[in-house]
């Protein structure tokens, strides 16, 4: 870090947090507040564009007013970073004509079952993607199905949309692109095929520019603190984590684990059309990387997504709750004191979610429940790493970040199927690495 002091905005899929760091890389100020989704019937959820306003406001509102308490010194920068697939339609005048649908919500199935054979048969191997209800096409044609003329409107991936909240230009950034479903991952353009079976014209995404580009200032609707700060990108959350203290080393898994756990390995250049359908066929991504001209092997399994449903299951909701849990698992040997075919769970797959649990046998209480978890994610994991094995040299050493990193029993389960596996020690990888995307904004300092 260098010069005044930044902020990195993560927009996640449970929470949405503001990190303000000093020119020395010190943590001076966390704002956290839920992400404000909307929940409908069977599992749909969404977020509507005064939602998202919002929230930003009462973010940045509260990370200012923790700011205060440290020092009087302003916000020279702020880069968002989040998730991807999830993002907003835009008019002509800027207006969101409709909600953004989370990444997991389950609209867009049928849609994409009804697309021509030619773009399923081609869909992995053009976008880097599997073809799901995941990803933005997905939700696209659900849209248009329901009546929404596409031709006109504006793609922004939710990171870019929020920085327009805060002030900036309207921009699209390669990793966030490359979650759409829409961008040919051989060309970096738009897949006319995909554009013409959505109805959409060019015009759907904007020209792409690396991540970290200046896209204007903060505006004065926000506190003086921030206000006239440079505004940036950074780029698909766990993409921008794992560069949070530089690239990423040759040979590294760098694993994040929030609601999705994602595996991902950078690589130099893309593997090509053949590699990216055989990968899909496991539901990997081979897509563009926040640094230029790189690209990620991406890896994603359901495992914070069925530890979170375990823990509201069992009545727990706070981190002393918690604590007490990973203390019960500790106390268990990894395979757990159940006799075999006692206890089983599966949904930690990426295109599953749903927990499910049977239990044949007395003595399955949550601690024998949350390992069982941990187990079944580890056997997808070892499925995921098997896939990748064959497409590029087995990766030789592992990090562990993300909410659920801090957990032992967590850190135990991975050290089961990830090579010679560290553990970051920081809280907030995302939004710290989305702080130092900031930083590059600033001039440089005087010597």
């Amino acid at each position: 870090m260098s010069g005044g002091l930044v902020a990195g905005i993560d927009l996640g899929s449970t929470t949405v947090k503001m990190l303000v760091v000093g020119e020395d890389g010190t943590e001076l100020a966390l704002e956290q507040i839920p992400t404000p989704w909307r929940h409908g019937p069977d599992g749909t959820t969404d977020l509507p564009a005064d939602r998202l306003h919002a929230a930003l406001h009462r973010l940045v509102d509260g990370a200012v007013e923790r700011l205060a308490a440290v020092t009087e010194r302003r916000i020279d920068a702020v880069a968002v970073s989040g998730m991807g697939e999830s993002g907003v339609l835009l008019d002509r005048t800027g207006r969101a004509v409709a909600p953004a649908f989370a990444w997991f919500d389950p609209r867009g199935g049928e849609q994409i079952a009804a697309f021509p054979a030619e773009i399923r048969t081609e869909f992995a191997g053009r976008t880097g993607l599997p073809l799901g209800a995941q990803t933005s096409a997905a939700k696209l044609a659900y849209l248009r199905d329901g009546g929404q003329r596409l031709a006109g409107l504006r793609w922004l991936n939710l990171p870019e949309f929020a920085a327009t909240v805060l002030g900036g230009r309207p921009s699209l950034e390669a990793s966030l692109a490359s979650r759409t479903g829409l961008l040919d991952q051989d060309t970096g353009e738009p897949w006319p095929a995909m554009l013409a079976e959505l109805g959409a014209d060019d015009g759907l995404l904007a020209p792409i520019e690396p991540a970290g580009t200046d896209l204007g200032a903060v505006s004065g609707d926000f506190p003086a603190t921030v206000a006239g700060a440079r505004i940036a990108v950074a780029g698909h959350d766990h993409l921008v984590a794992a560069e949070a203290d530089g690239p990423i080393r040759p040979g590294n898994y760098h694993v994040s684990m929030g609601t999705a756990e994602v595996l991902l390995r950078v690589i130099d250049e893309p593997l090509g059309y053949e590699a990216r359908t055989r990968l899909a066929g496991r539901l990997i991504n081979e897509v563009r990387h926040v640094a230029d001209g790189k690209h990620v092997l991406v890896a994603g399994v359901k495992t914070g997504l069925l530890l979170r449903r375990a823990m509201q299951t069992f009545g727990i909701t706070d981190r002393a709750g918690r604590d007490r849990l990973d203390e019960a698992v500790m106390a268990l040997p990894y395979e757990g004191e159940l006799p075999a075919g006692g206890l089983e769970v599966s949904g930690a797959r990426n295109d599953d979610g749903d927990l499910a649990v049977t239990v044949r046998t007395d003595g399955a209480g949550p601690a024998e429940v949350f390992g069982a978890v941990l187990r079944h994610s580890n056997d997808e994991i070892r499925t995921l790493v098997a896939a990748l094995d064959r497409e590029v040299p087995p990766a030789t050493s592992a990090t562990l970040t993300g909410g659920w990193a801090g957990m032992r029993s967590v850190q135990r389960a991975r050290a089961e199927v990830l090579p010679q596996l560290a553990v970051s020690g920081r809280a907030q990888e995302t939004a710290f690495g989305a702080a130092r995307v900031a930083a590059g904004l600033l001039p440089a300092p005087a010597h």
